[in-house]
């Protein structure tokens, strides 16, 4: 099972009038200068990603970056990433975000679960009707990021899905 993840948002909670938390790394800090928000990041979020027994990829604009300081942030891994298309090529209108073709795409028919701030409705019907296997797009607050509510939704599918 795939689980795309999202750090805009996603990770790094967003909320205008919320002070946030500065979190001390658990594990050794990236070794080239991190990204001022990464102490956003919540670092117990690393063991829950991994308890999920999915294979994590990142599905975030931050590219390389995401394994270069986010991974080591949360103790993971180096994750494979999405090679997103030409932004000219995003989206087909109607709401549809512009990382859902290519998330179908790159999942080549396997089951997955999606974990974005920016999923909507036109992205789950476009899932249901051009992705043959199962699948879940979790939509998360950007003011808090991942929550234990949206790990917890996660925890059930999965165990229905597996």
């Amino acid at each position: 099972m795939l689980l795309f993840l999202d750090v805009d948002g996603t990770l790094i909670p967003f909320g205008a009038s919320r002070s946030y938390p500065v979190y001390a790394p658990r594990f050794a800090p990236p070794t080239v200068a991190a990204p001022p928000l990464l102490t956003r990041i919540d670092p117990s979020l690393g063991p829950r990603l991994t308890a999920l027994r999915c294979e994590l990829v990142w599905a975030t604009t931050w590219m390389d970056d995401a394994n270069t300081c986010v991974a080591p942030w949360l103790g993971l891994p180096q994750l494979p990433l999405v090679d997103w298309p030409d932004p000219a090529e995003g989206g087909l209108g109607g709401g549809l975000h512009w990382k859902t073709r290519p998330l179908v795409a790159w999942a080549a028919g396997r089951a997955f679960v999606w974990v974005d701030d920016e999923i909507g409705d036109a992205d789950r019907d476009w899932v249901a009707a051009h992705h043959p296997e199962r699948a879940l797009l979790q939509r998360v607050d950007h003011r808090y990021g991942v929550t234990g509510a949206d790990f917890d939704a996660m925890e059930a599918w999965l165990a229905v899905n597996r």
